[in-house]
C-alpha cells in the first residue's frame, strides 16, 4: 500500500493499481521527486507491472481451511503473483477473496487486523480493474473500518490508504461529491498523523483541490491549493517542479473564475521553472496555456505567437501526427475563427480531425474526444450544426464504455441535445437531454448550474414537442436551481422566469405567470436597469396578459400553438417556427 501521501502518476496511466506488498509497511515512505500532474485530471495509479513468471500451483483450500491463520498471507501473494504473470486479474479475484476471509476468521477480538484491511484494498482493486466498481466499494467501506488511528502511524496509513481509494472508486462512478468527501476524510488522517505542514500533506491538498476543480468548486479549490504551495515553497528548493506544477493548477482555478492577469503571472512562474528543469514539453504545454490567457484577454498577436511556439516544440519532439499537435491546431482554429478569419480556422480544424482520425499509438480515447468536442463547437459557431452533431455523436462513442466519464458524455448528449433542436429534430432534443439529465441526477449534479441549464433546454424541447406540463415540472426545477446557484438576477435564470411565465399562460395559469413577469420587471427596475432590451419585451407581455385578466374572469388559455408562433397557420405552410414575443427563451 502506499504512504501517507497522494499517490501521482503519468497522465495515460491505466485506471487503478493492483499492488501487494509482501508485508505491511512501518514508515510512511517518502513521495520520489518527479514532476507531479501538469492538469487537474486526477489520473489513478497505474497496474504494477513485472516480468512474467508462472503464478505457483496451489490446491484450491476450502471454507474449513480458512482458519488457518497461515493460509491469509498465502492467498495474497497467490494473489500477487497472479496478476504479476499477467494471467489477469478473474483468478486472482478468487485468491484475494479468500484471503480476505481468511484474514477475517483469523482476526482476534477486539484487535484491529492491518492484515484484513491490506486484503480489502487488495480486492477492491481487482474488483475495480474488472470494472465492478460498484462491488469494490463495500468492500472499501469495510476497509476503512478496520484501523485504529488513535493505535499509530501503520493504522493511520492503512486508513488514509483506504479513504484514498474509496474516494478514487467513487470518482470512477462519477460521484464526485462522494468523493471529495473521502478526500477530505483522508486529508484530515493524514494531518493527525504527520502534522499540517509535511510534504506529503502538501501532495494530498492538491490533489483534493484538483477534486475541486473537477466539481467547478473553485473557491476551496484555490484554498487548498494556496496551502499546498505554501507547503511545497517550505520543503522544496525554488522554482522547483511541484511549485510549478501547483502554479499551472492555481492559474487554471484563476482562469475559471476570470481572473486571468493572476493566472498569466502564475504560468509565466511555472514556465520559467520548468525551463529551469530542463522540461522542455512541459514548457510547450504551459505556452498553450498562456496562449488560452492571451486569447480571452483579446490579445491575440501575442497568443499567435504562444501556440506557434508550443507547437513547433510539439512537432520536432513528438512528431507530426501527435494528439499534442491536434491541440494547438484546435486552439488556432478557436483563435481565427474569433478574428474572423474563418478560412483558416475550417483549415486548422481539418488539419486537428487529420491527426484524430489516425491516432498515433499510445492516444487514448480521452483525448481524441475532447479534440473532437471543441471541434464541434466551432463548427456550431459557422453555422454547421451537422457536423458539429457527427462530431459528437464520434466523441460520445469514444467514451461509452470509460469508466468515470458520466459527466463529460452528459455534457456531449445535452451538447447533442442542443445541436438536434437548431436542427429541428424535437424529439430526438428532448431524448438526447433526458439521458443528460438521467446522468446528472445519478453522479450527483442535480444542484449545479449546468444542470439548471440542461433542464431548461430539455423544457424548451418539450414545448416544441407540445408536452406543456412536463415542460413546466422542467422549468420550476430548473428555476429552484439557477436561482441558489447563480442568483435571481442572473442571465440564465431570467431565461427560465420567462420560459415558466410563458408556460404558465398556456397552462391557463394567467396569476401565476403576471406574478413571475412582474418579479422580473422589478429585478430589472431596481437592480439590472432597464437599457436591457428584453425589458420592454417583458413589460408589454405583462401589459397583455393584464389586460386579459382584467377583460374577463373567464381567463382562457392562449394555444400553446400561437403561444409558440402568433403566426402558426404562415409558419405551417413555410416550414419554419420563430419565437414570438410572448414566447420562450432558449
Amino acid at each position: 500500500m502506499p504512504g501517507l501521501v497522494s499517490v501521482k502518476s503519468p497522465p495515460n496511466a491505466p485506471p487503478l493499481r493492483i499492488t501487494v506488498p509482501e508485508q505491511p509497511p512501518h514508515n510512511p515512505p517518502r513521495t520520489p521527486k518527479k514532476p507531479p500532474s501538469p492538469s487537474p485530471s486526477r489520473s489513478k495509479p497505474s497496474p504494477a507491472r513485472s516480468a512474467k513468471k508462472p503464478p505457483p500451483d496451489s490446491p484450491n483450500p476450502d471454507d474449513s481451511s480458512l482458519d488457518n491463520p497461515d493460509l491469509g498471507p498465502f492467498l495474497l501473494k497467490l494473489a500477487r503473483d497472479t496478476i504479476a504473470s499477467g494471467e489477469g486479474p478473474s483468478k486472482a479475484l478468487d485468491y484475494a477473496i479468500r484471503a480476505s476471509k481468511s484474514f477475517e476468521r483469523c482476526a482476534v477480538e477486539g484487535e484491529p487486523s492491518l492484515d484484513l484491511a491490506m486484503s480489502l484494498h487488495v480486492l477492491a482493486a481487482i474488483y475495480c480493474s474488472l470494472g465492478r466498481f460498484d462491488e469494490a466499494v463495500p468492500v472499501l467501506e469495510r476497509a476503512i473500518q478496520v484501523p485504529d488511528v488513535s493505535r499509530g502511524p501503520d493504522h493511520a496509513l492503512a486508513a488514509f490508504s483506504g479513504h484514498m481509494q474509496l474516494g478514487d472508486t467513487y470518482s470512477m462512478l462519477g460521484q464526485v461529491e462522494k468523493s471529495i468527501g473521502c478526500y477530505e476524510e483522508g486529508l484530515q488522517i493524514q494531518i493527525q498523523a504527520l502534522g499540517e505542514t509535511d510534504a506529503r500533506v502538501g501532495e494530498t491538498c492538491r490533489y483534493l483541490a484538483e477534486a475541486h476543480v473537477q466539481a467547478m468548486q473553485f473557491d476551496k479549490a484555490e484554498e487548498l491549493c494556496k496551502k499546498t504551495l505554501e507547503i511545497h515553497r517550505a520543503h522544496s528548493e525554488p522554482a522547483s517542479l511541484e511549485e510549478a506544477a501547483d502554479r499551472r493548477l492555481m492559474a487554471l482555478i484563476c482562469e475559471a473564475k476570470g481572473d486571468y492577469e493572476a493566472a498569466l503571472e502564475h504560468l509565466v512562474l511555472a514556465s520559467m521553472a520548468m525551463i529551469a528543469n530542463g522540461q522542455e514539453n512541459e514548457v510547450a504545454a504551459i505556452d498553450v496555456s498562456i496562449g488560452n490567457i492571451y486569447m480571452s484577454l483579446c490579445r491575440f498577436d501575442e497568443a499567435v505567437f504562444s501556440y506557434q511556439k508550443a507547437l513547433t516544440v510539439f512537432k520536432s519532439s513528438k512528431g507530426d501526427n501527435h494528439p499534442s499537435v491536434a491541440s494547438v491546431f484546435v486552439r488556432l482554429a478557436d483563435l481565427y475563427h474569433r478574428t474572423g478569419k474563418l478560412r483558416e480556422s475550417k483549415s486548422y480544424c481539418e488539419n486537428a480531425l487529420r491527426i484524430f482520425a489516425k491516432p498515433v499509438p499510445g492516444t487514448t480515447a480521452e483525448e481524441i474526444a475532447g479534440g473532437l468536442t471543441e471541434i464541434s463547437a466551432i463548427y456550431e459557431s459557422v453555422d454547421e450544426p451537422e457536423e458539429a452533431l457527427k462530431l459528437l455523436q464520434k466523441a460520445m462513442k469514444l467514451l461509452e464504455d470509460k469508466p468515470g466519464q458520466q459527466s463529460t458524455i452528459a455534457g456531449i448528449e445535452a451538447r447533442m441535445g442542443v445541436m438536434f433542436y437548431i436542427l429541428v429534430r424535437y424529439e430526438e432534443a428532448r431524448n438526447s437531454f433526458d439521458s443528460a439529465v438521467v446522468k446528472l441526477r445519478a453522479i450527483g449534479e442535480r444542484k449545479s448550474a449546468f444542470f439548471g441549464v440542461v433542464l431548461n433546454q430539455m423544457g424548451l424541447a418539450c414545448v416544441q414537442l407540445f408536452k406543456i406540463d412536463e415542460a413546466a415540472e422542467l422549468f420550476e426545477e430548473a428555476r429552484a436551481i439557477l436561482e441558489q446557484e447563480c442568483g435571481p438576477c442572473h442571465q440564465d435564470t431570467l431565461g427560465v422566469y420567462s420560459n415558466l411565465a410563458a408556460t404558465y399562460d398556456a397552462m391557463g395559469r394567467v396569476e401565476d405567470a403576471i406574478e413571475i413577469l412582474e418579479y422580473v420587471l422589478k429585478l430589472r427596475e431596481e437592480k439590472l436597469g432597464i437599457a436591457n432590451p428584453d425589458f420592454e419585451d417583458e413589460k408589454s407581455r405583462l401589459a397583455e396578459l393584464l389586460k386579459e385578466a382584467g377583460r374577463s374572469r373567464n381567463r382562457k388559455a392562449k394555444s400553446l400553438e400561437n403561444l409558440i408562433d402568433p403566426n402558426s397557420r404562415r409558419t405551417k405552410k413555410e416550414g419554419t417556427k420563430k419565437w414570438p414575443g410572448l414566447g420562450f427563451r432558449i
